[in-house]
């Protein structure tokens, strides 16, 4: 939220904040910010993800004792492509709850929300594709090729990196 400038001032956005800064805060006294991106935040969620993948490895019986190959990279890049994934799948349930909310309720409180939340996505997308008889087809194409390489690209590289263990 902090790097694309969403409105701080949203009851949503401050839900998320008071959510989220129990962790956050005392991160940000030792993980400093660069340029315009919070690493502490970056940093708490690739460490969620690792602690999700090292446990999800421990409840299948992985025996980390007598592996014999280093597991520490690929648990690394499992957690960056985790982290990848997430961010998929939050710009693509914003942009869908964002079509639903056009047809429902367009001036929900959420709405601005996520218009900011999805322009990084859609703007490209509107640039190249214009409306055809006022209907934006911008959130299918984006959906769909958020779709397709969270399928060709993403979880290809998860599956090459799950068959060394």
């Amino acid at each position: 939220m902090q790097l694309l400038k969403v409105s701080f001032y949203n009851p949503i956005t401050q839900m998320v904040l008071t959510l989220t800064n129990f962790a956050v805060r005392p991160a940000r006294r030792f993980i400093p910010s660069w340029k315009k991106i919070d690493l502490s935040t970056l940093v708490l969620a690739f460490l969620t993800q690792l602690i999700l993948q090292v446990a999800l490895l421990w409840i299948k019986g992985f025996p980390f004792e007598v592996a014999n190959v280093p597991i520490w990279p690929s648990l690394i890049g499992l957690s960056l492509l985790g982290l990848v994934r997430t961010a998929m799948d939050i710009f693509f349930y914003a942009i869908l709850i964002q079509v639903v909310l056009s047809w429902v309720n367009p001036h929900s409180p959420i709405s601005p929300i996520l218009a900011e939340l999805t322009k990084p996505v859609l703007r490209p997308i509107q640039k190249l594709v214009s409306p055809i008889n006022g209907i934006d087809f911008s959130p299918m194409i984006a959906l769909i090729l958020l779709q397709m390489v969270n399928i060709s690209v993403v979880r290809t590289l998860e599956s090459s990196i799950l068959a060394i263990f």
